[in-house]
């Protein structure tokens, strides 16, 4: 995997994945930016949201659930010292769907916790202290 970063202007970054897309990272206004874009902390923390719903939402279809929806909403706490690391981050999925299985969902967050979600696997190794919860939402026809 590659990636390249590189400085637009100010607190400005343009970052490019190797698959060819782009973001803009820019710092808040105090640091020397003009908040025209995505800190590169809340990246990361958005990068494990998604790493987590992508596991979540393949194990439900791969176990036959009829997922529609999943949302990861996402709290992370940081330190109060420079480096200003995640200490705790708290992901609660919102799942919804027609006739969800409990056991089924609750399944799906732990083994993306523990086995597959590489991005929340590391941070947790690296010393975060994450913690998952989920809700389901019943859809009716």
């Amino acid at each position: 995997m590659k990636a390249v970063v590189r400085w637009a202007d100010d607190a400005m970054f343009v970052g490019e994945s190797g698959s060819g897309h782009c973001v803009v990272m820019d710092g808040p206004e105090e640091h020397g930016g003009r908040n025209v874009g995505i800190r590169p902390m809340e990246m990361i923390l958005i990068g494990m949201g998604g790493c987590a719903s992508f596991d979540v939402v393949s194990i439900l279809k791969k176990s036959r659930q009829q997922v529609s929806g999943c949302e990861a909403q996402l709290n992370a706490q940081r330190a109060d010292a420079v480096p200003a690391v995640f200490t705790a981050i708290k992901i609660h999925f919102v799942i919804s769907g027609q006739n969800l299985k409990d056991k089924q969902v609750k399944r799906a967050v732990q083994l993306s916790a523990e086995k597959y979600c590489s991005a929340s696997i590391m941070l947790g190794k690296g010393g975060v202290d994450i913690s998952h919860s989920y809700e389901i939402k019943e859809l009716v026809e």
